[in-house]
C-alpha cells in the first residue's frame, strides 16, 4: 500500500472523529456512533479503493454499524478493513478521555473474518515476543514476559479494562505485586502503548470485541510485536443464562459460516497474514495517544496516528479543519 492510501484512511478517521465530537458530552452513546459510522461510510464510498469490512462493530451491544461484508469505495487498491468508528463510545457520551475513531486496513483476503462477539486477547512488545501462551494462565504468562524483559515482577506495568469480567485476574496480579492501570474502555489504545518503546506498559490482556481484536493485531504487526487470541461466546463471557446461551447458539452459527472456531488460540499469523497494514486513530477526547479534538475560532483541530507496517513507520498527523466547511461534510453525511 502507498502513502496515498494511508492519507486516504487518516482522513476517514479525521471525519469520523469530527462527526463523533459533535455528540461530545451529551449523554447518548448510540448518537454519537451513528454519526461516526455515517461520516466512515460516506468517506470510503467516496475513496479510490475497493474495501470489504471484514470485522464491524455493533453487533455485540445493538450499535449502529458497518456491516461485515459491505463494499465501499470507487474502485482502486483491494483491502479489507476492520473498524471502530468509536472506540469509547460511553467516553464520548460522557466526555471523558481516551475516545478515538479508528481504522485498519490491509491487502485483500490477510485479516481474519470473525463475527462481532467477545476475544481474549494477549499483546506484547517486540522485545517479549515469543514468550506468551494463552494455554497457560495469565499470571503466568505475566512471570514469563516479565522474564523476558529482564524485569522484576514489581516493575511490570499490565494494562486492562476496568469490566467486572476482569474483577479476579486483576486482584490476582495485584497480589503479585505487579501494576495494573484499568482503563474503563479502549483496549486498541491500552494494545498500542503495549507496543510502543516509549510507553510504561509492558502487557495488555483482556476480554473485549473482536473488531477491536482484528484492528489491534494489525497494529501488532506493524510494530513487530505479539499477540494471541481467542473467539469467546457471550455465555462463556456474562454466564449461562437462557438469553446469553441462545445468543452463543447464532454466534456459532455465525462462526460456522465464516470458517472460525470459539475457543481455540489465535496466533498473529492467523489473524493478519500480511506486513503491508495500515492502522489509524484519530482522536476524539484528550488522550495517551493523540489529542482530541480542540476548537480555534472558527476552526477545528485534529490529531491522528498514522501506522503503516511495510515500512514501519509512525507518524503522527496534525490538521485543521474549517468548521463551516465541517458542518457541510456532516450534513452530506447524514442525508
Amino acid at each position: 500500500m502507498q502513502n496515498e492510501l494511508g492519507l486516504t484512511l487518516s482522513q476517514v478517521t479525521e471525519s469520523a472523529a469530527i462527526a463523533a465530537h459533535k455528540w461530545l458530552g451529551r449523554g447518548d452513546k448510540n448518537l454519537a456512533d451513528n454519526a461516526a459510522v455515517e461520516a466512515m461510510r460516506f468517506e470510503l464510498n467516496n475513496a479510490n479503493i475497493d474495501a470489504t469490512i471484514i470485522i464491524g462493530e455493533g453487533e455485540i451491544d445493538d450499535a449502529p454499524m458497518l456491516y461485515i461484508g459491505e463494499k465501499l469505495g470507487k474502485g482502486g487498491s483491494a483491502i479489507d478493513i476492520a473498524v471502530d468508528p468509536i472506540e469509547g463510545t460511553r467516553m464520548t457520551a460522557m466526555g471523558q478521555a481516551n475516545a478515538l475513531a479508528v481504522l485498519a486496513a490491509a491487502e485483500k483476503g490477510t485479516l481474519l473474518q470473525a463475527p462481532d462477539m467477545y476475544m481474549e486477547k494477549l499483546v506484547v512488545g517486540k522485545s517479549a515476543k515469543g514468550a506468551i501462551d494463552l494455554n497457560l494462565t495469565i499470571e503466568e504468562n505475566v512471570i514469563n514476559i516479565a522474564k523476558a524483559l529482564g524485569k522484576e515482577l514489581q516493575d511490570i506495568v499490565v494494562a486492562t479494562l476496568a469490566k467486572p469480567r476482569h474483577d479476579s485476574t486483576i486482584q490476582s496480579l495485584l497480589a503479585l505485586g505487579i501494576k495494573v492501570y484499568a482503563y474503563p474502555d479502549g483496549d486498541v489504545a491500552a494494545s498500542l502503548l503495549a507496543c510502543l518503546p516509549q510507553s510504561e506498559v509492558d502487557i495488555m490482556y483482556c476480554i473485549g470485541g473482536a473488531p477491536e481484536g482484528v484492528i489491534t493485531a494489525t497494529l501488532v504487526k506493524a510494530l513487530d510485536g505479539d499477540m494471541q487470541a481467542r473467539l469467546l461466546t457471550r455465555d462463556a463471557v456474562k454466564g449461562a443464562t437462557k438469553e446469553n446461551i441462545e445468543f452463543a447458539r447464532s454466534e456459532l452459527a455465525r462462526c460456522k459460516e465464516m470458517g472460525v472456531a470459539t475457543d481455540v488460540i489465535l496466533a498473529l499469523s492467523d489473524m493478519v497474514k500480511s506486513q503491508n497494514v495500515i492502522f489509524c486513530a484519530t482522536g476524539i477526547t484528550k488522550g495517551d495517544l493523540v489529542d482530541g479534538i480542540q476548537k480555534h475560532g472558527p476552526y477545528l483541530t485534529t490529531e491522528t496516528l498514522l501506522i503503516q507496517g511495510r515500512n514501519r513507520t509512525i507518524r503522527m498527523i496534525k490538521s485543521t479543519h474549517d468548521i463551516e466547511q465541517a458542518d457541510d461534510q456532516l450534513q452530506k453525511h447524514i442525508a
